[in-house]
């Protein structure tokens, strides 16, 4: 394998970390004190939201998981996210 897909594969894991956490915190502060208006509540919606929104689209869209109290769009990007970077790690030899 390459150098420059090693690299671009090590960002990509590098980059599902961070979102990870950010998923993370988010979901602490929601189950703690979350506020949007906050610098940090905001800071944490601005950078998780785009991830979210394609699988909470498809879910609105076909009706799945409605009434339900839980964001499952949410926790599908979760694993989604958990497996693409264990690929990743598996296929690049991370």
């Amino acid at each position: 394998m390459s150098s420059g897909a090693y690299i671009v594969a090590r960002c990509a894991v590098l980059f599902i970390s961070i979102i990870t956490v950010a998923m993370t915190a988010r979901v602490i502060m929601s189950w703690l004190f979350f506020d949007r208006q906050t610098k940090f509540g905001t800071f944490l919606y601005v950078v998780t939201e785009p991830i979210i929104l394609p699988i909470r689209a498809l879910c609105e869209r076909f009706g799945w998981f409605r009434g339900m109290p839980l964001d499952m769009p949410f926790f599908i990007t979760a694993v989604i996210l958990m497996i693409l970077s264990t690929f990743l790690e598996t296929a690049v030899g991370l």
